[in-house]
């Protein structure tokens, strides 16, 4: 787990984002009011169950977000450039150069009938206007940068050629190919084993601190979290109900819902004698969202005001704040699990 790190100052600050999805059944809001930072050469984890509105918020970064889509409310700025103001020709010039993106499953990033130099090697036209032997030198010293060896072999292999784990770094190496200031990693490990996955989270720890740039973890695995994440963002229900340092949210977390994902499943620091308790029910229905706290239909210690008014972000230092009603001076004081000590 990392501390708080210093760093340059913000890099990414994203307000008041809402985003919505035009379906059959009537508008989907699938992202309600998100705000936050990243700040430079760090990494942000945004953490939540499917459904809760982390990919789509931060796709939406990219302009990667489906025609049905639309941004109702926000603002995204990039260092001075406003994100959401951007026509598509433009917003190119920003993605993979600026902002690159590593996706869950690298099966379906790469192309089955390309060989690996072959694809390394558009991106590096595309974003760097490479041509001829630099293309090829460039391709081999990202492969390497990524630790795999012998790359001069790799270029001419198909992706099915490759494990799993190679694959992905493959898709992290694609990434790479113009240095972004940003590199967002949606589920990077989800698709892999878990020796694999602790190897690719340590390269991509490793890249962030060689490179200097900031990431993005997207992940609904805390145990991912744990490993690698300076700062935390918790989001349900399309809204952000938690966020703070990873230290502030693995040992000192104030909302039920970041009680429920912690005490869901086993992480390497839990006592091994503490029974492990899943969430019940379902998250909301974003089609028809609670007009109050989004999780209180799951929440054991849900009040009346819960189910009529959102609560505000309360904050408990510079870094750590969290949206729930128990925290609340007149609320009844309520224990958390105990592995995280009480509500101060």
């Amino acid at each position: 787990m990392k501390g708080t790190e210093d760093t340059e100052g913000t890099l990414l600050r994203v307000r008041d984002l809402g985003i919505t999805f035009d379906s059959y059944a009537g508008e989907v809001q699938a992202v309600r009011g998100v705000s936050f930072d990243l700040r430079r050469g760090e990494t942000l984890a945004v953490v939540g169950e499917s459904g809760s509105g982390k990919s789509v918020a931060v796709k939406s970064l990219m302009g990667l977000l489906p025609r049905n889509a639309r941004i109702t409310s926000g603002t995204a700025t990039l260092g001075d450039t406003d994100l959401f103001a951007l026509a598509e020709k433009e917003m190119r010039r920003i993605r993979g150069n600026r902002i690159a993106m590593v996706f869950q499953d690298p099966m379906t990033s790469l192309d089955p009938t390309m060989k690996i130099g072959e694809q390394i090697g558009e991106s590096l036209r595309t974003n760097l206007g490479l041509r001829g032997a630099a293309v090829r030198q460039r391709a081999v010293e990202l492969l390497r940068q990524v630790h795999i060896p012998h790359p001069e072999a790799r270029l001419k292999q198909y992706p099915h050629q490759l494990s799993g784990g190679m694959r992905q770094r493959v898709v992290i190496a694609i990434a790479l190919a113009a240095e972004p200031e940003v590199l967002i990693a949606d589920e990077p490990t989800t698709a892999l084993d878990v020796t694999i996955q602790a190897q690719v989270l340590d390269l991509l720890e490793d890249l962030r601190r060689s490179l200097g740039m900031s990431i993005i973890l997207i992940t609904h695995d805390l145990g991912v979290v744990a490993r690698g994440a300076h700062r935390v963002v918790v989001m349900y229900g399309g809204k952000i109900v938690e966020t703070g340092t990873a230290r502030d949210i693995f040992h000192d977390p104030r909302m039920p819902y970041t009680w429920g994902l912690l005490t869901s499943i086993p992480l390497p620091a839990t006592d091994s004698s503490l029974e492990l308790t899943p969430i019940s029910g379902s998250p909301p229905d974003p089609l028809h969202p609670p007009a109050g706290c989004p999780y209180h239909p799951r929440c054991p210690h849900a009040m009346k005001v819960c189910l009529e008014e959102m609560p505000e972000h309360t904050r408990f230092g510079a870094e750590h704040g969290a949206a729930c009603w128990l925290l609340h001076p007149l609320a009844p004081r309520v224990e958390p699990p105990p592995q995280f000590g009480g509500l101060r």
